[in-house]
């Protein structure tokens, strides 16, 4: 069972600050989280493949497909600056 200074430390860890009235609360709650983590931890899982979700999930993608844009002076002239046919970007890299 967790005590009051435990969660007085986990506390301090996520750097909360938590009333008097609140740890008592937070001491039964984190109680009884941990109380059912060691139930499950009476589980036999040796027969169970590991996974990362419970149920199948996969992406819906299109394939990309190049559409070249006809107006491409009305790109550069939307730009904030251009230099040339080309945007003008602030360096994000140090020149060491």
């Amino acid at each position: 069972m967790i005590d009051r200074e435990q969660v007085r430390k986990v506390a301090h860890l996520a750097r909360l600050e938590l009333p008097p009235e609140q740890e008592e609360q937070f001491t039964t709650q984190l109680g009884s989280i941990l109380d059912y983590f060691a139930q499950l931890s009476e589980l036999d899982v040796t027969d169970v493949q590991p996974t990362t979700r419970a149920i199948d999930v996969s992406n819906v993608t299109r394939q990309d497909e190049l559409q070249p844009y006809s107006d491409r002076e009305a790109i550069l002239r939307s730009a904030p600056e251009q230099e040339g046919d080309f945007f003008k970007v602030p360096k994000i890299l140090n020149a060491e």
